[in-house]
């Protein structure tokens, strides 16, 4: 997906510009998602794309909505970050481009991993609207 910044400005809020295609990241406890128990599908929020299911999120506490695994292989792509003075590993929706997060080793059982997401990076397809 090719949009510019002018595009991506005109289509999100600041916010959701500063988080998804500059890198940012929201306070801990405090986006709409972090608490959600909906099921369905959370999307990309700038392309509407699938990237986790609400049967695979949980409660990390780390004040994120966080999820063992993604919607598919071909949903995200994760990248080495070295930011902040830390090593992880960020993670971006594979159609977009967009900033969603980040992926730690210490998730729960079956994969082990904590896809730790901004609230504003997603949006949500509750199941009963999904076919």
């Amino acid at each position: 997906m090719q949009k510019n910044d002018t595009d991506w400005k005109s289509e999100l809020s600041e916010e959701e510009y500063k988080i998804t295609r500059c890198g940012g990241t929201e306070h801990p406890f405090s986006g709409k998602y972090y608490n959600h128990k909906e099921e369905g599908t959370y999307l990309c929020n700038c392309c509407k794309k699938p990237l986790f299911s609400s049967s695979t999120k949980y409660d990390s506490g780390s004040g994120w909505p966080s999820f063992y695994a993604p919607f598919g292989e071909d949903s995200i792509i994760g990248l080495r970050d070295t930011s902040h003075g830390m090593i992880r590993e960020e993670v971006k929706c594979r159609h977009c481009d967009a900033h969603l997060g980040h992926v730690f080793p210490d998730g729960p059982p079956p994969t082990g991993l904590r896809y730790c997401i901004n609230s504003l990076s997603l949006d949500f397809k509750p199941a009963k609207n999904t076919e």
